[in-house]
């Protein structure tokens, strides 16, 4: 007779009281510090909160019981063993003959090609500060794109619209799908310089795949009536979300698949965090939490249910593409063979559930599949803003850019459109020269916008004309040869923001000058020129 009783081995007890001094404390600290605790809605959330935590540390404990009972056996082995040195490292790796346990599938039956190299599942490349424990892990994969890369102005627009409060509790791991080291540091090194304080607080970290992580993708069956370089991208997609979400399901409670071309809506952190936590405190079972209608953008995972999706996405990664296959795990899970479509929808639907108005938008255009422009839209995103309007001083506006279409500088100026200019070239200027000379107390230039993010100012100066002459230096350094002062300059961002100094006088002209020749458009979708109000 088998005994329904568990055994508390000294491990294990060690591992439960560990269990206990982590989880009370929480609650404690989450009840006590819950400006609304005498609300029952505040109540559920931090039943559910700590729910799902304590679902994320006892499948933290299963691998490490699994890695422990591992070792404990090959130990046994080996003090049992009459081995000799040499033959070790193949006991270790093969085990003992008469061995009669099984052995469930794994990673390496899907991928043998791993067995090979004992670093092929480590990170090559990273850069962070390691942080574990977040409440919600964004996961945004990148690759080289020969076109355009739309990476730091996603990754600018995430960070912007969370609260300094979501930040906290949450961590960005970018993956870079890429096996040359040079080119992975470049990124990194890219978004070291842009987001300083978010990489030194560990908000962001950036990896890399191992060169041995990937089979040989030239070998790959070609399947659903493909092209081959179709089903390397696809099958190599696969394989990239495997190993992104195999890296981050320790790192926090929730999982959220972004894409490197995306934007969100402000807050997002708290309205998808605080959707998955009313779904558990009213007992919903769900799998899928879908937070945007496109692909496989927004969608939220419990990282203790990360697992099942690697695992299904492994055995099939070279036959279908990876929305398909999280579609037909779910399936899986639900549809009744004997039953009709209809009741396998139904089934679905309570397993993979849909929140309106989405909270991300896809704004790339040219997909990492050469060849590929992707077009669509998440109609229940909502209305983008393009620009942002606003009361300037009156003045005269010039540029030689020629505008497209009606979107001209003039009403940009006015706050009724953005400015969108063809191809500036070294020496364009965009002149804004104030009907009556003016104080100015500060300027902001944005370039580019949600739609498209790269048509910027890049190597562009901003510059100011004082009304009285006599005042200039003309031997400055930040002096241009016909007498305007450099006060500043678009960043990497394509934005350009500062303040004129008083000592200056009034300034009878403001002018934007390009310096070097652009592959891109431009767009001028914000300006703002604050005139210092006399005291």
């Amino acid at each position: 007779m088998v005994s329904n009783v568990v055994t508390l081995t000294p491990i294990r007890r060690r591992c439960l009281f560990l269990l206990i001094v982590i989880l009370v404390p929480c609650c404690i600290l989450n009840l006590i510090s819950s400006p609304e605790m005498h609300e029952e809605t505040s109540l559920q959330n931090n039943i559910a909160e700590l729910h799902a935590k304590l679902q994320h540390l006892n499948a933290k404990y299963m691998n490490s019981q699994e890695e422990i009972n591992l070792l404990s056996h090959q130990l046994s082995q080996l003090l049992d063993s009459s081995h000799t040195l040499p033959d070790i490292q193949f006991l270790i790796n093969n085990g003992s003959s008469n061995n009669t346990s099984i052995k469930l599938p794994s990673i390496y039956n899907f991928l043998p090609h791993l067995l090979y190299d004992a670093n092929s599942l480590r990170p090559a490349f990273f850069q962070g500060k390691g942080r574990t424990g977040a409440s919600v892990v964004l996961g945004v994969p990148t690759v080289k794109r020969e076109v355009q890369s739309y990476l730091l102005a996603t990754l600018k627009n995430l960070i912007d619209f969370m609260s300094s409060s979501e930040a906290a509790e949450t961590i960005i791991v970018v993956f870079v799908a890429e096996t040359d080291l040079e080119y992975v540091a470049y990124v990194a090194k890219q978004i070291e310089v842009q987001f300083p304080e978010e990489c030194e607080v560990g908000l962001i970290e950036v990896i890399s795949p191992s060169t041995h992580y990937y089979p040989d993708l030239s070998k790959l069956r070609d399947t659903l009536g493909d092209n081959h370089q179709r089903v390397v991208w696809r099958t190599k997609q696969n394989l990239d979300f495997a190993f992104l979400m195999s890296y981050a399901r320790n790192k926090g409670t929730f999982y959220v698949q972004l894409e490197d071309d995306i934007l969100a809506k402000k807050s997002f952190i708290t309205t998808m965090k605080s959707y998955a936590l009313r779904k558990i405190s009213s007992r919903e079972e769900w799998f899928v939490l879908d937070f945007c209608q496109l692909g496989f953008i927004g969608k939220m995972f419990k990282c203790v249910d990360l697992p099942w999706l690697v695992q299904f996405i492994l055995m099939f990664h070279n036959d279908k593409p990876v929305d398909w296959l999280l579609d037909h795990l779910v399936s899986t899970k639900v549809c009744n063979l004997d039953k009709d479509s209809k009741h396998c929808k139904m089934a679905k639907a309570e397993l993979w559930l849909h929140y309106k108005p989405s909270l991300f938008q896809h704004i790339g255009t040219h997909s990492s599949l050469k060849g590929k422009v992707q077009k669509l839209k998440d109609n229940q995103f909502g209305k983008i803003t393009l620009f942002y309007g606003h009361i300037n001083p009156d003045a005269t506006v010039e540029t030689q850019i020629k505008p497209y279409k009606q979107y001209t500088l003039q009403k940009a100026y006015k706050g009724e459109s953005f400015f969108w200019g063809l191809l500036p070239q070294p020496g364009d200027h965009l002149r804004f020269k104030f009907i009556d000379p003016i104080f100015i107390k500060k300027y902001l230039f944005r370039s580019g916008n949600a739609e498209h993010p790269l048509d910027r100012f890049y190597n562009t100066t901003v510059e100011v004309l004082p009304a009285d002459f006599v005042s200039i230096n003309r031997n400055a350094n930040n002096v241009t040869e016909d007498g305007y002062i450099i006060i500043g300059k678009f960043d990497t961002l394509g934005v350009a923001e500062g303040t004129v100094d008083s000592g200056l006088g009034k300034i009878a002209v403001l002018r934007l000058t390009v310096h070097s020749e652009s592959d891109n458009w431009a767009i001028l979708s914000e300006i703002h020129i604050v005139e210092e109000q006399p005291s």
